[in-house]
């Protein structure tokens, strides 16, 4: 697919798949703002929410952050991959992700290793250590409860860690709840992923598209009806713009236009067979 891409359209990649590279993913003003925020946020530590339904690019702000913070120097940024996972198996990532030894039968000793670890990491860099969250919706409370008594330090006077957390509908509930309200209350930065206007998502669909290599391997009326049919969801119009791609392709079309689009999204007429004249 790719050494077709290349020698029908001159693109580098599929610029429509979720793994682009990190540098194509396009920005809006809000995520960059966010973004600069956290990192002022990283001298304090604390908690940060990135809240919004799926498809609207949360998982996208976490990617744009964790490079974006790369680039700091001596700056530490972990990802918690397995959100759902039980307290024992949740302390032997956390030592996974920072490099310490954990006992997670032993829960004082292994809060003991990684507070140590953070201190150190504080007094050499004077920045928090970062935890990236994707998916938190799925968190069991008591992994919450863990993580926040876990980062405080000096009866709640300073935060050790920086928790950027990324939810849906469900994560922005759970918070509203008793159970939670500990750490709803530690939110320093938030960042509400709604559905997008037209206009962003046709930016979008031109930064993606440029920094693929082509930015006219689509008709602007193909653009405009991708993002007026998207009903303001960026994974819906990627998902399409995919199929519409691979349909190209396939046709060894010279550009994505009216015609190529009608022919993949146009219904399929009914057949008449075993209707009676």
């Amino acid at each position: 697919m790719d050494r077709k891409l290349l020698a029908l359209y001159s693109l580098k990649y599929n610029p429509f798949v979720s793994d682009v590279p990190t540098e194509a993913l396009f920005a809006t003003p809000e995520i960059e703002q966010f973004v600069w925020r956290i990192e002022q946020q990283l001298k304090e530590g604390g908690f940060a929410f990135v809240n919004g339904e799926p498809g609207t690019g949360k998982s996208v702000v976490l990617r744009i952050l964790r490079s974006k913070l790369g680039t700091l120097r001596d700056t530490s940024v972990g990802i918690l991959t397995r959100p759902q996972a039980t307290l024992t198996d949740f302390y032997r990532e956390m030592g996974e992700i920072y490099g310490v030894a954990m006992r997670p039968h032993n829960r004082w000793s292994s809060t003991k290793v990684l507070r140590e670890k953070w201190i150190q990491h504080i007094d050499q860099a004077l920045s928090r250590p970062v935890l990236l969250i994707d998916e938190a919706q799925e968190m069991k409370a008591q992994i919450f409860c863990e993580l926040r008594i876990l980062s405080s330090a000096d009866l709640d006077a300073r935060s050790n860690l920086t928790v950027v957390m990324a939810g849906d509908g469900r994560m922005a509930e759970r918070l509203g709840g008793i159970d939670l309200l500990p750490i709803a209350s530690r939110i320093r930065a938030r960042l509400q992923t709604d559905a997008a206007s037209t206009e962003d998502l046709r930016q979008c669909l031109r930064h993606l598209l440029q920094e693929a290599g082509n930015p006219n391997l689509m008709s602007s009326s193909v653009e405009v009806a991708l993002t007026e049919h998207a009903c303001g969801n960026y994974r819906l119009m990627m998902n399409m713009a995919n199929d519409l791609l691979n349909l190209a392709v396939r046709r060894e079309a010279r550009q994505i236009d009216d015609k190529l689009y009608f022919e993949a999204f146009s219904p399929t007429p009914k057949s008449n067979r075993g209707n009676k004249k």
